[in-house]
């Protein structure tokens, strides 16, 4: 039962076994000061009749759709897309208008492209829809009326009492998920709970939901017969979150307090909105622009059909004369109606078939994705997921990533190094060297020192196995010890009584809040000192010499990130009673006598630079006056219910003060497997990276400095608390002046970076990384003055992107969200990116253009709400690099080839109605009209931007700076655009123009007639429709079967499909207008000719420069460090290499 809670409880904990926790299952952002909840549904009195208030339920929904809004909502989205909401119109145009074409024309395509689409986003939002039913419909187990019931998670009330004990009154729980921190988090039971469930009558008050992870404020009222109700004080200690995970402890009992969308997990969730792609945008854009051709063709025509008609001199033919019936209508509605015609008749133009073709190359290009053999982790046994296929061609655009520290960038597996003691650094090698297992390196020692060297060394290992929160972990082997949860197993080694030496060998294990606490635990273990665990309040320690100490356990102050060190006071068996203090250098050093520091900083910076986290460690001795004031000070600050923080904090500072330093430590931090490397390719290829972590700034320091992120000649400009309170003065004072003074060094007096050349690896040797901590972010962003909060963001974003990389520590996750948004909508709109592993970076991952989740071992929330999900890091170099880098390039050659191709086919269409007396008269047959984008010449840029690989995958990895080549959407920006429409407008007019140069004078066919308007349209359709796919056959790089078969099968369909159209009488057609046109046309020798010229003369600047691309045989290194330029891929793109490299899922 331990994994229940990590469905859905938020709880305080109680006293032995079936205690009663308060839980929190859900969120709400009503305003009202607080909530009062019966315990089990029992009123507070008995002769009162109880009526339960009314919260939200327990489900969690993270899908878009249901099974009744799906068609409405759905269309209602397609129908944003500019081109299908034009072609709707045209189709109503055609359905009440009399035009020249029948509404199938338009109808067929529209509905095949809606149908398509609606099929692929309703398949994606079943699988949500699969998802968020495996949480609803949990079985968890509800405590009714003394039994057991069990229920499905989402029908959950708010107080309901929950079963899902250790008997010391505690719990562990892991909130990675949450706050990304999986180390084990000890809660605690509400007092006076203990008695049998049944019987309790209390209530509870606490405040609103609200999405801050950290606060809870709260109180339980205890009625028991003929006494005033025992009042007991909640905070975030008695809570168990929605999310968390429950560890080494089999079974608590809670009361639901917040259930589904109103718990803190819920609350810290963005709301899921359609991302779109810059891509589609720019399509967007060229659609708005094509628009104004269609329309000014339209409107040009239209005038210049009533000016030829109204011409005096014009001699109009006797059966082009006026009925009696269009003399009588009126001239304005006529105009009006020839100009709908005139746009229905050149409405091709628009790319409606586009749209479609897009959505399936998404698609099917997501299983790329899936199906690559390197993103297969044996460790999980999963490989990568596409949860949006939408976004492909954004993962090659990313211009700022955003990553979480725990479980994303580090595996959170802390190992003890070494320590420092009195100035002699102690290192620990493996067991059987000649000094026993350790090492001192600087000055060890030495026999005549031993007394006072054995004083000052165990003083410092006592302090390590006292100056904690971890708990023993015991072994199967003790029965009823065992516990779920993570074990870290140790082995200690045998000492023999000189220096520092290992126990006997003996197997234990640990947990507790910090990864590190229980490295240098284990640490002391390595050097003699073993910590065997609580026996109620009381510590006990395995000495070297195998002696017992108990040590009683009077107080915990517990660390923070203001103050940067933890202390705890004991007393030992003789009465001494002693403060332990271990923290930050920066922390401890100004609280201890400073003839001491110096003999220990030089070891602290050394291993700072290394990457290591540092921590001091100092003690103090109280005297009987001392620990009383001090442990009066402690009770009434716990106690108080107003400032409760402000008042531990000053009696904290008054205690951690004359203190002693005896040394420091050394602990690593593992990174993820090639962490350093993907955070180095990614800068490498042109990207910001900025680290976002709910974590202690220390922690993530040091990581960003392992991770390179960081290095030795980083200058580190740092607003946090510390900074602000280090002035002297106002913190909102001391905020502006270090804005400004980090701006001017980082943006005023910085050197210019040269053009298309990222600050981060630029020549300057010099260069910023930037760190924040949540409360200085908030007040950055929430300042009281508005005038001062526009002024401080945009002096705050300015440093940010002015700096290598970003630092954001102990963030909140709606915070992590507010940042992606900033840099989102800053100048410029740069493409974003969101990676992370817990239920906290949900909301940065919804924010960001892209998300990706990691399939971590905590939950998979992240996973579930992100667009792309890999098992680790390391996979986001290939996810973006490679795939990244193929998908845009391929999608942005599919959208400039739709627009030239239809440009290439609606050109003589307008053309011929300077011919035609602008009738209307549609140069095309209605199937060749219909059949063009659908079946013709659709396949081929299919397959062309499925399979293209311009640049094999390995130089892609190899050469991050190719990621430049095509950001900030280079293939799609107006000059290419212009490029692509130019070449559509030559060939346009090559086709028409050509063709009636080359039939200009009568010409016969066999049978003595000459070429009639069929017969013309359908040469340049054939020239047409051969050119465009021989075009993109050129541009292609990388040949497989399915290439050759769909370009050389398109050109044979149409051949057939042509044949056979016009080979059979069809019932059903009023008019046909193509029996027999197309093999009467290739029976004619001259129409032979000039397909063949017309198809040479178009494709001839391409033929030659494929041909001197082939005979200048560019050598390996010009291969390596190819880019596609921003045209098309045979004009722009000189350097490309035809790749015969295949996909590694294809080996």
């Amino acid at each position: 039962m331990s994994s229940l809670l990590s469905f859905y409880l938020d709880l305080v904990p109680s006293p032995p076994c079936l205690r009663c926790f308060v839980l929190q299952l859900g969120r709400d952002e009503r305003r009202v000061d607080s909530r009062s909840i019966c315990v089990g549904h029992r009123s507070s009195s008995n002769n009162e009749a109880f009526i339960p208030p009314k919260f939200c339920d327990n489900r969690i929904v993270s899908s878009k759709y249901t099974i009744w809004n799906f068609l409405p909502k759905n269309l209602f989205e397609q129908f944003r897309r500019i081109a299908n909401f034009y072609f709707l119109i045209i189709f109503l145009v055609q359905v009440i208008v009399d035009t020249p074409t029948s509404p199938v024309t338009s109808g067929l395509p529209l509905v095949f492209v809606i149908t398509v689409t609606a099929i692929k986003q309703g398949y994606e939002d079943w699988l949500r829809h699969k998802a968020d039913n495996e949480v609803n419909k949990y079985p968890v187990t509800v405590l009714e009326q003394g039994r057991r019931v069990r229920k499905e998670s989402e029908k959950i009330k708010v107080g309901d009492v929950l079963e899902s004990s250790r008997d010391d009154d505690t719990c562990f729980v892991t909130t990675a998920s949450l706050d990304g921190e999986s180390n084990h988090k000890t809660h605690y039971t509400v007092p006076d709970t203990e008695k049998d469930l049944e019987s309790l009558n209390a209530t509870i008050e606490c405040e609103q939901p609200q999405p801050d992870l950290y606060k809870f404020v709260g109180r339980m009222h205890i009625y028991k017969t003929d006494q005033e109700p025992a009042v007991r004080s909640l905070g975030p200690e008695n809570l168990l979150l929605k999310g968390s995970t429950l560890k080494n402890t089999q079974t608590i009992c809670g009361v639901a307090i917040y259930t589904g969308m109103e718990t803190k997990m819920a609350l810290n969730y963005q709301g899921k909105s359609q991302k779109r792609s810059a891509v589609e945008k720019s399509i967007n854009a060229f659609l708005l622009v094509y628009l104004c051709i269609l329309v000014s063709k339209a409107l040009l025509c239209t005038i210049l059909k009533y000016v030829w008609q109204n011409n005096p001199g014009q001699d109009e033919p006797w059966y082009n004369e006026k009925t009696q019936r269009e003399k009588d209508t009126n001239l304005y509605l006529k105009m009006f109606t020839d100009f709908l015609s005139f746009m229905v008749l050149f409405n091709f133009i628009i790319p409606v078939s586009m749209y479609v073709t897009v959505e399936m190359q998404k698609f099917l290009g997501s299983f790329f994705i899936t199906w690559d053999k390197d993103f297969f982790d044996p460790e999980i046994k999963e490989g990568a997921l596409v949860n949006t296929s939408d976004l492909n061609e954004e993962l090659g655009q990313v211009e700022y990533v955003f990553t979480d520290k725990t479980g994303t960038l580090t595996q959170n597996n802390m190992e003890f190094i070494e320590c420092c003691i009195d100035g002699f650094q102690y290192k620990y090698q493996d067991a059987g060297t000649d000094l026993d297992g350790f090492c001192v390196t600087d000055g060890p020692v030495n026999k005549v020192q031993h007394k006072a060297g054995r004083e000052k060394e165990e003083l410092f290992l006592r302090a390590l196995c006292l100056c904690h929160t971890v708990q023993v972990k015991e072994s199967p082997e003790q029965g009823q010890g065992q516990r779920d949860g993570l074990m870290d197993q140790v082995d200690g080694l045998g000492a023999d009584g000189e220096g520092l030496h290992p126990p006997p060998q003996e197997q234990r294990g640990f947990i507790a809040s910090s990864p590190d606490e229980v490295a240098l635990v284990k640490g002391a273990m390595r050097y003699g000192f073993t910590f065997l665990g609580f026996e109620s309040k009381t510590m006990k320690i395995l000495t070297r010499d195998n002696d017992v100490e108990r040590y009683e356990l009077l107080h915990v102050l517990n660390f923070d990130p203001v103050r940067r060190r933890m202390s705890v006071i004991v007393r030992s068996k003789s009465g001494d009673t002693l403060l332990f203090c271990k923290g930050a250098d920066s922390s401890i050093f100004p609280r201890v006598r400073q003839e001491e520091v110096e003999r220990i900083r030089m070891n602290v910076e050394r291993n700072a630079t290394e990457g290591y986290r540092t921590l001091c460690v100092a003690y103090k001795y109280l005297n009987a006056e001392e620990y009383a004031q001090a442990d009066a000070g402690l009770r009434e600050a716990r106690l108080a219910l107003q400032d409760r923080e402000e008042k531990l904090m000053a009696v904290y500072n008054q205690v951690e003060t004359g203190m002693s330093l005896i040394g420091a430590t050394a602990v690593e931090d593992r990174l993820q497997e090639e962490a350093a490397e993907t955070m180095e390719a990614l800068q490498g290829a042109g990207m910001k990276v900025w680290v976002l972590t709910g974590d202690k700034m220390e922690t993530a320091k040091s990581t960003c400095y392992a991770c390179r992120l960081f290095q030795k000649n980083t200058e580190l400009l740092e607003l946090t608390v510390r900074t602000l309170e280090d002035g002297g003065r106002r913190r909102e004072e001391r905020l502006h002046e270090l804005l400004v003074e980090y701006h001017k060094k980082a943006v005023q007096d910085a050197p210019p970076v040269k053009a298309g050349v990222t600050r981060a690896w630029s020549s300057a040797n010099h260069d910023y990384g930037f760190i924040i901590d949540g409360a200085t972010l908030s007040m950055v962003l929430n300042s009281s003055s508005e005038s001062n909060s526009s002024r401080y963001k945009n002096l705050f974003l300015q440093i940010c992107q002015n700096c290598t990389s970003v630092l954001c520590c102990r963030m909140a996750p709606l915070q992590k969200a507010q940042i992606v948004k900033m840099v989102k909508n800053s100048k410029g709109s740069p493409i974003t990116l969101s990676i992370g592993d817990g239920a906290n970076d949900v909301s940065m991952i919804l924010e960001a253009h892209v998300g990706i989740g990691i399939k971590g071992k905590e939950g998979r929330q992240a996973v579930r709400n992100s667009d792309y999900a890999i098992p680790k890091l390391k996979h986001l170099k290939k996810l973006l690099l490679a795939h990244g880098h193929l998908y845009y390039v391929r999608i942005a050659h599919l959208v400039q080839y739709f627009f030239y191709k239809n440009l290439c086919f609606i050109l003589p269409q307008f053309l011929y109605q300077f011919f035609c007396g602008y009738s209307q008269q549609p140069l095309y047959d209605a199937a060749y009209l219909t059949m063009y984008n659908i079946c013709f010449t659709s396949l081929p840029i299919l397959a062309y931007s499925l399979l293209e690989q311009h640049i094999c995958m390995e130089v892609l990895l190899d050469n991050a700076t190719l990621y430049r080549g095509i950001a900030k959407n280079g293939m799609l920006r107006w000059g290419p655009f212009f490029y692509w429409t130019l070449l559509g407008v030559f060939h346009g007019l090559l086709f028409f123009f050509g063709v009636r140069y080359l039939f200009g004078n009568p010409a016969l066919q066999d049978n003595g007639q000459v070429f009639g308007n069929w017969s013309y349209g359908t040469i340049v359709f054939t020239v047409l429709v051969f050119t465009v796919t021989l075009k993109l056959a050129l541009d292609t790089r990388h040949w497989t079967w399915i290439n050759h078969f769909v370009i050389w099968g398109s050109l044979a369909f149409y051949v057939f499909f042509s044949f056979f159209w016009g080979g059979i009488i069809w019932p059903f057609l009023k008019q046909q207008r193509l029996y027999f046109v197309f093999a009467n046309m290739l029976s004619s020798v001259s129409a032979w000719l000039a397909i063949i010229l017309l198809i040479l003369l178009s494709l001839l600047p391409e033929i030659l420069l494929v041909v001197f691309r082939k005979l200048r045989g560019p050598n390996a290194g010009q291969m390596k460090h190819r880019l596609p330029s921003s045209g098309t891929s045979t004009i722009f793109m000189l350097s490309q290499t035809a790749s015969t490299h295949s996909f590694s899922w294809t080996d």
